[in-house]
């Protein structure tokens, strides 16, 4: 069998928008790949994919599950056939994007000093009062440049008549660019020439360009500032990012015992003696960061590391309390913040939310809870997150008890059809849903995002779930120019 009619034998499902596919025809930016794995016979493709699996295992690039019973360190599953965005779409979104994290920031700034959008009404003060990722233990605290978020991966999707939306935003402690960066190697050994005849845009500079943001946020503005990875450590799920990126940028990766404090000063502890710190990009949450302030029992953090955020001898990167910005009954008031701070109307819309505070809201939500998405404000991962549509009668009756037990702590969201894209499965061409995470960089001189991001995938047939803990994949994404 031939790529080509591997293609013909292509069925993607009624009324939801393909990436690929316009009715019958392919669309412009799937033009040259169409063209080439057409030409491909289906036995060659599975050797691409099965080659691609080999490349993962031997770069050890895996993510732990923790409720699997079948071993926790996973592959990350990898689809061979490439998601493309037109240039036109993608300047779109970075535009939205840039203009999101503005709002953000300003809005971490306020809440965090004066809270003048709360003191106006625009966002309700119990809201902010009763989020738990509100760290009032970082009030008045003044940040380098201004900036609380520096690295994000701000969750899209695409709905059924091609609009993206804003799905979530993870402002703390993103992961997952390792993955993108790695897709990216293993497809240009898997089809070296497509890459270079699509003339898809680069993304490998990204920890080149992670590495001068993080300089340029040490305290001195020094020339050769000490800038280090903080990891929980090996047991954590995304540790093989953590190496990656550390070996990427030529930064030593280290764990809380690894460092201490003195005099309101960041130390590490090297063979040669004590070496000043001065900026750390933790991939540690903010409650175990420092025993003195947060959990007492933590291990994993650096005892008086707060004082010397206080006192601006070291950043932190994200810097600590940005929570408060990605609960996700904040993320509703994203477009009023950007319509306050920037005197702007949104590019890229929310989801529709409701929050579930309100009598009225709830009532609605509960009326159609088939079409409804119900998350849990906190969790991320996919966790606690029940789908309407495939929830049991029992299940459905469990959460609205729990919501009206507890309201603050649910949002509902209308279910969108994400959009789909061809992902190769068992020797054929299947339509899978996606999202996109792409990963955007502020430092002093502004907000870079480098095109493309990590397409997630929802491998099981018709999910919409498509997080690795949840058992997703991924795909290289390519941004093309037309």
């Amino acid at each position: 069998m031939t790529g080509h009619q591997l293609f013909e034998n292509y069925q993607k499902y009624p009324d939801i928008w393909d990436e690929m596919c316009v009715q019958e025809h392919v669309r412009e930016q799937y033009g040259k790949v169409f063209e080439e794995l057409s030409q491909m016979p289906v036995d060659l493709l599975r050797q691409k994919d099965r080659l691609a699996g080999e490349l993962f295992m031997n770069q050890g690039i895996t993510f732990t599950v923790y409720s699997d019973d079948a071993g926790i360190e996973k592959i990350f599953p990898f689809d061979i056939i490439p998601r493309i965005l037109t240039g036109q779409e993608w300047d779109h979104i970075q535009r939205g994007i840039t203009q999101r994290l503005k709002a953000l920031n300003l809005f971490l700034k306020d809440i965090y000093s004066e809270q003048q959008i709360l003191k106006d009404g625009i966002i309700p003060a119990e809201l902010i009062a009763s989020c738990p990722h509100f760290t009032r233990e970082v009030f008045g605290i003044k940040v380098p440049h201004d900036l609380y978020v520096h690295i994000s991966g701000i969750d899209l999707i695409r709905g059924q008549d091609g609009t993206f939306y804003i799905l979530e935003d993870n402002l703390r402690t993103p992961s997952g660019v390792s993955y993108m960066l790695e897709n990216r190697e293993v497809t240009k050994r898997i089809f070296p020439g497509m890459l270079t005849s699509s003339k898809a845009r680069m993304i490998n500079n990204y920890p080149l360009l992670l590495h001068d943001i993080l300089g340029s946020l040490a305290p001195q503005q020094l020339s050769n500032p000490l800038v280090v990875l903080l990891t929980p450590g090996v047991y954590n799920s995304a540790y093989f990012e953590h190496t990656f990126l550390a070996r990427q940028m030529g930064i030593p990766l280290v764990e809380g015992r690894d460092l201490l404090v003195d005099n309101h000063k960041v130390y590490m502890k090297t063979t040669a003696g004590l070496q000043q710190v001065h900026v750390i990009y933790r991939r540690l949450d903010d409650d175990y960061l420092d025993p003195l302030v947060f959990r007492p029992d933590s291990a994993l953090g650096v005892p008086g590391l707060m004082s010397a955020y206080r006192k601006g001898n070291v950043a932190i990167v994200n810097a600590v309390g940005n929570g408060v910005a990605d609960d996700k009954a904040v993320y509703a008031y994203v477009p009023d913040m950007i319509r306050y701070y920037l005197n702007e109307e949104t590019i890229l819309p929310n989801v529709p939310t409701y929050g579930l505070e309100n009598m009225d809201a709830r009532k609605y939500v509960f009326d159609n809870i088939g079409n409804m998405v119900i998350k849990r404000t906190n969790q991320s991962g996919g966790y606690g997150m029940v789908m309407g549509n495939k929830a049991s009668e029992k299940e459905l009756e469990e959460v609205m008890a729990a919501i009206n037990e507890t309201p603050r702590e649910f949002i509902a969201q209308p279910i969108i059809r994400l959009s789909t894209v061809p992902c190769f499965i068992d020797g054929k061409l299947q339509p899978r849903h996606v999202d996109l995470r792409p990963y955007a960089l502020c430092g002093p001189s502004g907000i870079r995002i480098v095109p493309g991001g990590l397409t997630r995938v929802a491998l099981r047939e018709g999910s919409l779930v498509v997080n690795s803990s949840q058992g997703g994949g991924s795909k290289d994404t390519w941004v093309v120019d037309l």
